[in-house]
């Protein structure tokens, strides 16, 4: 069983109805999440609502085949034969125009899913008939099979704007969510606040859910699921498994570095790596590890306490002039620089970091690489996205880089990939699935292969 719940636009409460609705469904059997995109927030929330790790479909970072296996696979990993699918902005909004690749579509046509359209109905009668049949008449092969309407004023509202979609669109309204602030999200600057920095988030989902059971017909949503069929025959391995010697592997996480892809990790497992997790705001010092993955988050937001812990700073600063091996995205290229915002980081790069109040890079990225590093041989490309409101601050020698930037910005002149000694620290985020050497090659590295 599967769905993909799609909206015509960005906030039009995709999150929340998507969040609540894994929460009522998880009440009664097991259900896998998963976000299109390359988001890492939304699916912190999906993964407190059901239990299992949310996991992400992107068709700019896989096939069809992959994105096929890396649905199947979640399945598998958490045993739910429920597959809720929260889509990306608009239902057909992707890196062109007129294509597919990045959009929700991609994703519902790769899995043969049924599709909810979530619609802001706010002032909305006839017309709101009116955008789904557009919806549906742009693409007939996407199987729209249902609308909720979202922020409806009351019952009355409601009942007939179900009834104007009904009978003009030909398409059944299967619920209808009130006008409530209590149910709305935090925002921050990349987005909502992830989960696990809200102690609420818990009680507030449980009330999502709720919400969702009063408001939403939730039969008619699993007969919809139940008849989506059987998904397309091919399936294409997400990653490579070479590696046979064994490697323990650090990984930052804690409340300032979140921004991790579970089919990483697991990519890193099955090449022979035991993850080692750690925390930079408490930890004292690196645990006794043969590499170092930071991922990104929000070191901004907690810079200051980040540099109060000098110890392990130092410890960072140490693994990386005894040339081991660390691999950074973002918030953690930040971390490893001289300074954010004034406050000293580990000092790998020296170079300061800084926030600014406009978005410096938003976009998906195809990357080459320019120079041999520990995540891909010279000469090849792969794909990745960039989102970030920092900048570095450049002066004197420049730094060396390992990537050409052929789609998107970098950290200057459509550079990136940061390179000194064995560690390598990019704005770019990436996924295994479009970088197959990354978690091979990273293991090969903290064993001293590379």
């Amino acid at each position: 069983m599967r769905i993909v719940l799609a909206g015509t636009g960005s906030a039009v409460g995709k999150t929340t109805i998507s969040t609540g609705i894994m929460k009522a469904l998880s009440r009664e059997q097991k259900v896998q999440p998963f976000k299109v995109g390359p988001d890492y927030i939304d699916p912190t929330y999906h993964t407190l609502a059901t239990g299992n790790v949310s996991r992400n479909l992107d068709s700019f970072f896989m096939n069809d085949g992959q994105i096929r296996e890396a649905f199947e696979r979640g399945l598998g990993i958490s045993n739910s034969r429920m597959g809720v699918i929260e889509g990306v902005r608009g239902l057909y909004e992707g890196i062109s125009p007129t294509g597919d690749v990045g959009n929700t579509a991609s994703i519902a046509k790769a899995l043969n899913a049924p599709v909810i359209l979530i619609l802001n109905s706010r002032s909305l009668v006839k017309s709101a008939a009116a955008i789904v049949i557009g919806f549906k008449t742009l693409d007939p092969t996407i199987k729209i099979e249902g609308v909720i309407l979202n922020l409806v004023k009351n019952r009355k509202h409601y009942l007939k704007t179900k009834e104007a979609v009904e009978k003009l669109a030909d398409t059944p309204v299967i619920g209808g969510i009130p006008r409530d602030d209590a149910i709305s999200v935090e925002q921050r600057h990349l987005g909502l606040v992830p989960a696990v920095e809200r102690e609420n988030i818990k009680r507030n989902i449980e009330d999502w859910g709720r919400v969702m059971e009063e408001n939403i017909d939730l039969d008619a949503l699993i007969t919809i699921m139940k008849g989506a069929g059987s998904l397309p025959e091919g399936r294409e391995p997400l990653f490579q498994a070479k590696n046979t010697r064994k490697v323990k592997m650090g990984i930052a996480r804690d409340e300032v570095f979140t921004f991790y892809y579970q089919d990483n990790l697991e990519a890193l497992e099955a090449n022979q790596a035991e993850l080692v997790y750690f925390s930079p705001l408490h930890d004292e010092e690196l645990p006794d590890v043969d590499g170092i993955y930071i991922g990104g988050g929000y070191p901004e937001v907690f810079a200051r306490e980040l540099e109060a812990n000098h110890s392990m700073r130092s410890s960072v600063k140490k693994f990386h002039q005894e040339e081991r091996p660390i691999y950074a995205e973002c918030g953690g290229l930040m971390y490893l620089t001289r300074s954010i915002n004034q406050h000293s980081m580990c000092g790998v790069f020296g170079y300061n970091s800084s926030m600014t109040k406009k978005p410096q890079a938003l976009s998906y990225v195809i990357a080459r690489a320019s120079r041999d590093n520990i995540i891909i041989p010279e000469g090849e490309t792969f794909h990745g996205h960039e989102f970030h409101y920092s900048k570095l601050e450049l002066e004197g020698q420049q730094p060396e880089f390992a990537f050409d930037i052929l789609r998107g910005r970098g950290v200057v002149d459509s550079r990136d990939g940061m390179m000194s000694k064995n560690t390598l620290a990019s704005y770019v985020h990436t996924h295994v699935a479009a970088c197959s050497t990354f978690a091979s090659r990273l293991v090969r590295a903290a064993a001293g292969d590379y």
